[in-house]
């Protein structure tokens, strides 16, 4: 029955990307009169370049006023289906209905409401139908209200986002919802241990962040974000468990950034922080865990060249950890103070927008822990890995078949692991290697 129910969502969606009406097309691109390769560097996804930082900064409300596609709604759908195969197959299947290894899925069906609302005010919002859970879903959510104007004779862009994730308002792509990886495979193992920023409170809150830029150069942004009651989230497919974690009271998040384009190299460094208080189970009885992650990032973009693009980013978190509730509940952790780190970083070079070859570097470490990691052998988070990705666009520039309309994208992933949980060998007790879930990944986007 899953199945017909998939085949036929597919066949429905092909059949819209089919008729003469442009009810559902890429939104941004029909607004603005711009082809999506004037705003991504890849043509299709979310790396953005110059112009499409500024698009997002002014609040997607960018128009030109004169095409007639920029009077249509600001709708979008995407599809988006993919192959997985690790090197040794799961002790048990990742997923309901799924195998242990080498599984075709059809990942998530996608429809956005995404460009200008009124005036200044714009927004992008994506509900999801999860192919993997099976269930209908809030997915990322950015709305804005912003103005320009001059200050000392610079310009001056301010705004403020309502958003349901941390850093998913953010310009640059080296944090972590719009970071390399742009997508990865649901049915695999992953490394157990990650900051609260990189993905904690992805979807379960919600914050509003203020935020300038002042002559293009110095971005500054700080806000707070709450979590959404457990019925708001069981509404939006978010959690069906009254006992979700959740934040006590507010969690401040902030953004530093400078950046300068000199010709066609393009730079930017900065900094990015969250603060919250965890009430585990929602039960304040039990005290609060307290997680504080701090930042920086840097990113390089070559774009000098109509043909080739250069690119490199690198993002370091430093998180504090503080198990106030862990000694409470008798066990969760062994220590009362600990620490994570995570880097990323890759490199892309893009040919004619069309191809592009990725190589990422990943690393996680932190301190020792009997209770907290008692699922490794060696009680620790340590994880470590290479991601090598190459990616087909062939639609998305002005001169492409059906521009906008058309827009297609074609990756192929290997991720292999030297560490994962601790260890490079029988991390779990169970003769299981770091290299056992090494994974080949395929996969492709639709959107229209």
């Amino acid at each position: 029955m899953k199945s017909l129910f998939l085949t036929g969502l597919f066949w429905t969606a092909l059949s819209l990307f089919m008729m003469d009406e442009a009810a559902a097309v890429p939104s941004f691109a029909r607004q603005t009169g711009i082809s999506c390769s004037g705003c991504h560097t890849q043509s299709f996804g979310p790396n953005l370049t110059p112009l499409g930082r500024s698009f997002k900064l002014g609040g997607y409300t960018m128009s030109t006023g004169s095409d007639s596609n920029a009077k249509l709604p600001p709708i979008s759908a995407m599809i988006v289906g993919s192959f997985t195969h690790l090197d040794n197959k799961l002790p048990e299947a990742p997923a309901p209905g799924y195998n242990t290894n080498n599984n075709g899925s059809f990942d998530e069906a996608s429809l956005f409401y995404a460009g200008k609302v009124y005036s200044k005010l714009g927004a992008f919002v994506q509900l999801t139908y999860n192919g993997i859970e099976d269930i209908l879903e809030l997915d990322n959510t950015d709305i804005r209200l912003a103005d320009r104007t001059q200050l000392g004779n610079h310009d001056f862009v301010y705004g403020v986002s309502f958003n349901n994730s941390p850093t998913v308002q953010d310009l640059w792509n080296t944090t972590p919802v719009w970071g390399y990886p742009y997508a990865s495979s649901e049915l695999t193992n992953t490394p157990g241990a990650s900051t609260l920023i990189e993905g904690g409170l992805a979807q379960n809150a919600g914050g509003a962040t203020a935020y300038m830029m002042w002559n293009d150069l110095l971005y500054l942004e700080a806000g707070a974000y709450a979590s959404f009651s457990t019925q708001f989230q069981r509404n939006v497919g978010i959690s069906e468990s009254a006992t979700a974690d959740k934040i006590d009271g507010g969690a401040p998040y902030w953004r530093i950034a400078l950046q300068h384009q000199l010709g066609g190299h393009y730079f930017s460094v900065g900094t990015f922080g969250l603060r919250a208080n965890i009430v585990p189970g929602r039960d304040h009885s039990l005290g609060l865990n307290e997680y504080s992650d701090l930042g920086v990032d840097a990113n390089y973009q070559f774009l000098g060249s109509a043909k080739h693009i250069f690119e490199y980013k690198a993002s370091y978190i430093r998180e504090d950890q503080k198990f106030g509730s862990g000694f409470l509940l008798g066990g969760n952790a062994a220590n009362t103070n600990n620490r994570l780190f995570s880097l990323h970083s890759n490199a892309s070079y893009t040919y004619d927008q069309t191809y592009s070859v990725n190589l990422g570097y990943f690393r996680t470490t932190g301190s020792y822990d009997p209770l907290l990691y008692a699922d490794n052998i060696a009680r620790k988070p340590n994880s470590e890995g290479f991601i090598a990705e190459l990616d087909y666009v062939p639609f998305g520039k002005s001169d492409s078949p059906l521009a906008p309309w058309l827009n297609l994208r074609f990756a192929l992933q290997y991720t292999a692991y030297t560490k994962f949980d601790g260890s490079q060998s029988n991390y779990d007790g169970s003769t299981r290697n770091a290299s056992s879930n090494n994974t080949l990944f395929l996969n492709g986007w639709l959107i229209f």
